[in-house]
């Protein structure tokens, strides 16, 4: 009975008083290990900072491969950790976001390129940019209330309010980035294809003032003549697009320059109400956060090997 008596005291206590018991164990496993602990905290620091060098270096110097290694990673990765912990939900959609894509990108890379096909490709990634732009949305305000306590009005959870909401976020940034990057290949690849584009050169084609360059559409058609018809748009340079063109060029394809000329394009000034300059804003924060989802596990598990490799556990 005497061994009885500590475990029904343990199962007595609040929560409370078991997470300090539990922290005071934890304080004395460690307790003398100071040493070891700092060493372990320069090795993060110092191949965090080598990490980043190597990284920007290889974006500025070869930024094709960056971004396409960049996005393998996004796209391959989770798949691993979804099979291992078992989210048959995150791999349904993921299954589906990739079959459809992977024909939105077979259809980008043909050649000659279908007149429709610029089109195609960009309603589909502004449907997935603006889908994660709300789903994170939500996701975020639903963190936001339970951390503020409002999922009590609605007779929810809090753990269960707060999984919803950083499920939502997570979703939403990750297939943002995703469109984000692959728009980007298909924009390359759609205007290499059309002539009147060239990352660094002189384009193939010599552009008509009555032709976008984007789609390689008349802008401006007749009555009864086939064709695109809608809002037009110029930029700074002079050179005039269907507006849906330009907008997915620049906002969802990641290009900040005209589409023949290579000249600079100030986002901002496109928007027509300044509740849309929060894409803009959105857009830099996906760019941003290419690097935590695509490089910081590889770097985390680095630290780790080197850890391992010292004896520093």
């Amino acid at each position: 009975m005497a061994g009885v008596q500590p475990q029904d005291d343990l199962l007595k206590m609040t929560h409370r008083e078991s997470w300090r018991m539990q922290h005071e164990r934890l304080h004395v496993k460690h307790q003398g290990h100071e040493a070891m602990h700092a060493e372990m905290v320069m090795i993060l620091v110092a191949t965090l900072v080598v990490a980043q060098i190597v990284l920007v270096q290889w974006k500025l110097r070869h930024h094709r491969s960056y971004n396409l290694v960049t996005l393998v990673q996004m796209w391959v990765v989770p798949l691993y950790f979804t099979i291992k912990l078992y989210w048959w939900r995150f791999l349904s959609m993921w299954g589906v976001f990739s079959v459809i894509t992977s024909y939105v990108i077979f259809r980008a890379t043909r050649k000659p390129l279908s007149c429709r096909t610029p089109r195609m490709v960009y309603k589909w990634f502004l449907l997935i940019y603006k889908l994660s732009y709300a789903v994170g949305l939500l996701g975020y305000v639903a963190i936001m209330l339970t951390m503020f306590g409002f999922n009590v009005f609605f007779r929810i959870k809090a753990e269960d309010s707060m999984d919803v909401g950083v499920v939502m976020l997570f979703y939403g940034l990750y297939y943002g980035v995703l469109g984000r990057d692959f728009a980007e290949i298909c924009s390359d690849f759609m205007a290499s294809t059309i002539g009147y584009y060239s990352r660094g050169g002189i384009p193939s084609r010599s552009l008509s003032e009555h032709i976008c360059a984007v789609c390689a559409q008349k802008i401006l058609v007749d009555v009864d003549e086939e064709g695109v018809i809608e809002d037009t748009y110029q930029l700074s340079c002079g050179h005039i697009f269907h507006e849906f063109c330009i907008r997915g060029w620049c906002i969802v394809g990641k290009k900040q320059t005209c589409p023949y000329c290579n000249e600079k394009v100030d986002l901002k000034t496109m928007m027509n109400n300044p509740w849309e300059k929060t894409h803009v804003l959105y857009g830099q924060l996906l760019d941003w956060l290419r690097y935590l989802v695509a490089w910081q596990p590889i770097i985390i598990g680095i630290v780790h090997g080197i850890n391992f490799s010292l004896g520093l556990e």
